[in-house]
């Protein structure tokens, strides 16, 4: 799928040795501040999904909760939260991953998915893939299946996007960056 990214991708702000010297963060935030662009990268991703076969949404912790809720409630799909450890009241499944800047757990509530279900990955952003592949484990535990790893950006320097698709999951990304891009 081909969509005119240029008029929101200029809004997607790189912010130089945060959170750490080196890194180029991609700050998504001026992207809600533009209702055009907001609805268009919405609309991206409703168009994409709006007759698959699949019965859930999940959103991961905490910019992935921005796209992924407002495209459940377009598409009327159930939202599916994967939080960061300790920020789910109920019994959980956890999953260790490693990101860009350490280790981290991700959770969802253990009773969030059930076998047959198949479920759309959200995340603002695909780097290592350690977030989207640990909800991908999680999901899996519950018997549950992932449709496709979805987020607005890819930096495929950093193999993300080729990790889950060695994994057999399907991943869509409406813009990339180069690690060196501004």
């Amino acid at each position: 799928m081909v969509i005119d990214t240029f008029s929101f991708k200029s809004l997607i702000r790189p912010v130089v040795d945060f959170p750490k010297p080196g890194v180029i963060f991609r700050d998504i935030t001026p992207l809600f501040q533009s209702p055009k662009a907001l609805r268009m990268v919405i609309d991206s991703f409703v168009h994409r999904y709006i007759d698959a076969d699949f019965s859930h949404i999940g959103a991961m912790d905490a910019r992935g909760f921005l796209i992924g809720s407002i495209v459940a409630h377009e598409l009327n799909k159930p939202l599916i939260l994967f939080r960061k450890q300790g920020k789910l009241p109920a019994d959980v499944l956890a999953e260790g991953y490693k990101t860009e800047y350490g280790e981290a757990f991700l959770e969802v509530h253990a009773d969030s998915l059930c076998e047959g279900d198949s479920v759309i990955l959200f995340d603002d952003l695909i780097a290592t893939g350690g977030t989207l592949i640990a909800a991908a484990n999680l999901v899996r535990r519950m018997g549950a299946r992932v449709h496709e790893a979805s987020a607005i950006i890819d930096l495929p320097e950093l193999l993300g996007s080729q990790r889950l698709e060695d994994m057999g999951i399907p991943t869509f990304c409406l813009t990339n960056f180069a690690l060196t891009d501004m």
